[in-house]
């Protein structure tokens, strides 16, 4: 007996209601489809279909089986759809959106790289700093860094980073250095902050945050201009590490309020569904959480993470 085979008949007479209507899913004839069914009740030892001259029924114990036996064959298709996968050479247009900084430091050394793996792919990669609709806007997937989205959209964690509060050394020295969070000033604000101006700060000893109202004085869309402006000995930012890190290891910033903490957020690749997932999204996402997973900045270096 195959019992596979034989598995695989027994889901399609129950799903089928009758040996005859699953002649056509299995492809077999109907002497054929009975002897499986036989063999594995023979195997088992028990009656699995209860057959009357009009309709199969199922008693508990035989749709338990059913449902595991669905589940099983589930798996294997999974498995094969998978080392499919692998091998198979995707192609079409892969439309991307990706943060601005991020999307050019970080994420433009690999598009050379991945096109070079899947050569019949025709990237269209676009930078912005802004919230997109993945299906109105017509995107296969999107980088987003932020806290755990909550949304109908399934997500996957690529790396981390975290976020610093941090000054020029020239403005701490000319304006002082506060002592707490509720004495920050000058404040440099970046408009897609998702908190808006209200920042939440925390102690290093696990006390409870602090929510601060800032009262920015410029306030910008893009990060990379909040970092100038700090450079620049304008005041305080509240930056990702990865866009400041290099600028923290030269000392040209220095982190304000080291005893406390703001948040620590995940770099993640969004789509619209798990369901039928071309493969070049699939073959995209596995190649971003491998090259990230290496990739250090300050304080952080990326974390491979499972799909939600």
């Amino acid at each position: 007996m195959d019992k596979f085979q034989a598995m695989n008949t027994f889901v399609a007479v129950v799903e089928a209601g009758s040996f005859v209507g699953a002649m056509d899913t299995v492809a077999l004839s109907k002497p054929v489809v009975s002897r499986h069914v036989a063999e594995l009740e023979e195997y088992l030892g028990v009656r699995l279909l209860q057959r009357t001259t009009r309709l199969l029924s199922l008693t508990d114990e035989d749709q338990n089986y059913y449902l595991r036996c669905k589940e099983l064959l589930a798996s294997v298709k999974e498995a094969d759809s998978e080392i499919t996968a692998c091998s198979a050479e995707v192609h079409g247009r892969l439309r991307v959106g990706a943060p601005q900084t991020f999307g050019v430091k970080y994420l433009a050394p690999l598009w050379g790289k991945f096109v070079e793996e899947n050569p019949q792919v025709k990237l269209d990669i676009v930078l912005s700093d802004r919230v997109v609709d993945l299906v109105e806007e017509g995107y296969d997937v999107v980088i987003r860094i932020a806290q755990l989205p909550n949304s109908m959209l399934v997500c996957r964690p690529l790396a981390k980073t975290r976020m610093v509060l941090c000054a020029s050394p020239a403005y701490l020295e000319q304006r002082g250095t506060s002592q707490h969070p509720l004495a920050l000033r000058d404040v440099i604000s970046y408009s897609y902050w998702a908190p808006g101006n209200e920042w939440h700060i925390s102690p290093n000893d696990g006390g409870e945050a602090i929510a601060v109202k800032t009262q920015p004085h410029i306030h910008a869309n893009n990060g990379d201009t909040c970092r100038y402006d700090a450079l620049a000995h304008q005041g305080i930012i509240l930056q990702p590490d990865f866009l400041v890190g290099e600028d923290l290891r030269a000392g040209t910033l220095v982190e304000v309020l080291p005893d406390y903490t703001s948040l620590a957020l995940n770099i993640y690749s969004v789509y619209p569904t798990r369901k039928l997932l071309p493969l070049k999204v699939r073959r995209f996402i596995d190649f971003l959480a491998e090259q990230l997973s290496t990739t250090p900045w300050y304080g952080c270096t990326g974390t491979q993470g499972n799909q939600r």
